[in-house]
């Protein structure tokens, strides 16, 4: 199985005509998945936790006001807990894991699933982030990466920016502010390079800063997609580009 790294969008993701039909067509090309792992932009918690395993778990509805029918949305998916072990029996030796059966999948989790295999008929498991140090999760990704040969897609879910705060029009078609537009061209530059240094670097390297990235958690999971691609270096394949509400949605597959 390949790695990805998505901006998952908020709940209202799945009113978004053209995003959905990215998806949907990212998924069609991809091998169907054994089983799927998830990092969300939503879940911190250290050290490295495993969420539920049991699909009778609710969802976990991390967003405030929106309509209702975004916390009437399920996705009863089989649980995973053969792959909360090996997550486990991955990590280094000594290493403490937390098990948390009482939090399901987030909003970063489920939206883009519910897009992508709507069927929910794979089995799902999330894990949180330990730290948003790049370095750290890129070492994260590298244990994880043996998963992929036993069929489990990984999945980095953030945003390639995030700067909620400095927004002034909430309209999905909002012209994206400078920040925006400056950081996603430079990822989109830094990922052509492979240059995962300055990647790493972001928040000293990317223009745009830290406008773009108030907090770094939506930026954070993509390097756990990249450490768990085969060479971090290659060149990932961009799959998704453009705008949401000024935020850059520009998503990524490794190999």
């Amino acid at each position: 199985m390949p790695a990805l790294f998505l901006s998952h969008g908020a709940p209202p993701l799945v009113d978004d005509v053209r995003w959905v039909s990215e998806l949907k067509e990212l998924a069609t090309k991809l091998p169907r998945p054994r089983q799927i792992l998830v990092v969300s932009a939503h879940w911190e918690a250290a050290p490295l936790t495993v969420g539920a395993t049991d699909s009778r778990v609710p969802l976990t509805y991390d967003f405030w006001g929106f309509p209702q029918r975004y916390y009437d949305t399920t996705y009863d998916s089989p649980g995973a807990p053969d792959l909360a072990d090996a997550v486990a029996a991955l990590m280094p030796d000594g290493q403490a894991i937390h098990r948390d059966e009482t939090r399901r999948l987030d909003h970063g989790a489920y939206v883009p699933l519910t897009v992508m295999y709507p069927e929910a008929d794979i089995p799902v498991l999330q894990v949180s982030m330990p730290t948003l140090d790049p370095t750290t999760l890129l070492s994260v990704g590298r244990r994880l990466r043996e998963l992929r040969d036993q069929g489990v897609l990984i999945i980095g879910s953030g945003f390639t920016t995030h700067g909620l705060p400095f927004l002034t029009d909430s309209r999905p078609n909002a012209t994206p502010p400078g920040w925006s537009v400056e950081f996603d061209a430079w990822a989109r530059e830094r990922f052509a390079a492979g240059d995962i240094e300055s990647l790493v670097d972001f928040t000293h390297k990317a223009p745009g800063m830290p406008y773009a990235h108030p907090r770094t958690e939506h930026f954070a999971p993509l390097f756990v997609t990249l450490g768990a691609a085969d060479e971090p270096e290659d060149i990932p394949d961009q799959v998704i580009d453009g705008f949401w509400m000024g935020l850059a949605k520009r998503s990524l597959v490794v190999n």
